[in-house]
């Protein structure tokens, strides 16, 4: 499919979604991160951005990027209405295309997932090569089809933790996991409905001494 058709897309679903009240974070993001020291964060498919305004109000400094220019203008918006403006830069990218610049300390991608040809692995491969020494790659994807999914497929394969890190392919003498799981919760959908989903999380952190943009000594 033609980017033109993912950015209509995701627009039009955003313009068709406003949230009644500030955007939520997402659970597994909060307790993730919630003991970590702030730092430089790129938010990944940022969507409504409440991953961002919640990284900011605890000092981070976020990249927030989408697609969808309709998202990342209204995060702009709410970022200077909160007093945040200073700590979130919402920018619209097509990663498949284009990659924002910066090292950062956290790489968030919280259900980057889309009906549109898109190399997914490529693209967490290049966010985990613009991470700092000692920073954390925490992607979460669903593990099960909510309600409210735009993708109702019956036949969809949810890749497990494993098998996005398999897709990564990143070096296991740069890379440790620190979370590789499936865990269950009670989850709300926009029209305020409620249902059990699954999350797939894989959480892996770059050792403090190895720079990802350095090559690394492989032995033969």
């Amino acid at each position: 499919m033609h980017t033109t058709d993912a950015v209509t897309f995701w627009d039009d679903l955003h313009a068709s979604h406003r949230p009644a009240g500030d955007p939520q974070p997402n659970a597994r993001l909060v307790e993730t991160v919630t003991d970590l020291p702030p730092g430089d964060a790129l938010d990944l498919g940022c969507g409504p951005g409440g991953d961002a305004l919640w990284l900011a109000r605890r000092g981070w400094r976020v990249t927030a990027v989408d697609i969808s220019g309709v998202a990342a203008e209204r995060l702009t918006g709410r970022a200077r209405a909160q007093g945040l403006g200073d700590l979130v830069d919402a920018q619209r990218h097509d990663l498949g295309v284009s990659f924002p610049e910066g090292r950062f300390d956290l790489v968030t991608a919280h259900y980057f997932h889309t009906p549109f040809d898109m190399d997914r692995s490529a693209v967490l491969r290049t966010a985990a090569r613009a991470l700092r020494p000692g920073g954390r790659l925490l992607v979460v994807d669903h593990g099960s089809t909510a309600p409210w999914s735009w993708n109702q497929d019956p036949d969809v394969h949810h890749p497990t933790p494993r098998e996005v890190a398999d897709g990564l392919a990143l070096d296991p003498a740069a890379w440790r996991t620190e979370r590789a799981d499936a865990p269950r919760r009670i989850a709300t959908g926009p029209d305020g409905s409620t249902a059990e989903v699954v999350d797939h999380v894989l959480l892996v952190r770059l050792v403090d001494t190895v720079d990802p943009v350095a090559p690394v000594d492989r032995e033969d």
